[in-house]
């Protein structure tokens, strides 16, 4: 009897065997699983604490900067005025454009692209026809784009007026010889040359002195007003 039921007791014994290893990887998967888990929510916590201290963060810098009287959006202006590229405008563009000797219309377009990239190659400049800090700097201008030569950049005459001064600053960057691209503005006002007959000049204003350009405009100035200058005026 005793050799008889010896087999199934063993296979009984193996089968039990096989059950609790099986138990114990089960077991073990499970282990697994949430440990994987704690630490997806320890992850995601961890995500969540960081973008609330990022935005505690900006929130006190714009903060700080307004109780300082100094915006945070100011502060990017006076960095971004400190690169020129194509469609910048005014007397910061002009200046660069003497600097480079084209005509200084105080536009930067293709043609000023192009100056700028043959300086910087001429130079071991990057050769991206922007004028940054770099560029400005290897031409002797400051970071903000003026020339460093006149407080106020427009090079007006002393004898033009405060409105004078500033539509010089705005139309040429005060540069006597301005010639817009097309050809028809012209001189520090950039007149057109129907306006400046008109006026009493003669010849081509852009070829007149500077001082005959002040009295000229401001002959003009005083007959029309600034609406000649609709948008530096």
């Amino acid at each position: 009897m005793t050799i008889k039921h010896h087999a199934p007791l063993a296979a009984r014994s193996h089968q039990i065997r096989r059950e609790g290893a099986l138990q114990r990887s089960l077991s073990a998967l499970r282990a697994r699983g949430a440990a994987r888990a704690h630490g997806c929510a320890a992850r995601s916590a961890l995500r969540r604490r960081a973008t609330v201290a990022l935005t505690t963060l900006a929130a006190t810098g714009l903060a700080g900067a307004a109780l300082a009287g100094t915006p945070a959006v100011a502060a990017a202006s006076t960095s971004a005025a400190s690169v020129l590229h194509v469609g910048s405008r005014g007397p910061a563009v002009a200046a660069l454009q003497r600097k480079l000797g084209i005509a200084a219309d105080g536009v930067y377009g293709p043609r000023t692209r192009r100056a700028v990239m043959a300086f910087q190659r001429r130079h071991g400049l990057d050769v991206d026809g922007v004028a940054g800090p770099a560029t400005l700097h290897a031409l002797g201008l400051p970071a903000g784009g003026g020339d460093g030569s006149r407080a106020t950049g427009a090079g007006a005459s002393d004898g033009a007026s405060p409105t004078l001064r500033r539509i010089a600053s705005c139309e040429s960057g005060g540069n006597p010889r301005a010639i817009s691209p097309d050809g028809r503005y012209r001189g520090k006002y950039q007149f057109d040359v129907g306006t400046w007959r008109a006026m009493g000049g003669t010849g081509d204003p852009a070829a007149a002195s500077e001082a005959e350009q002040d009295r000229i405009a401001a002959k003009l100035l005083a007959a029309r007003g600034t609406a000649p200058w609709p948008t530096c005026g």
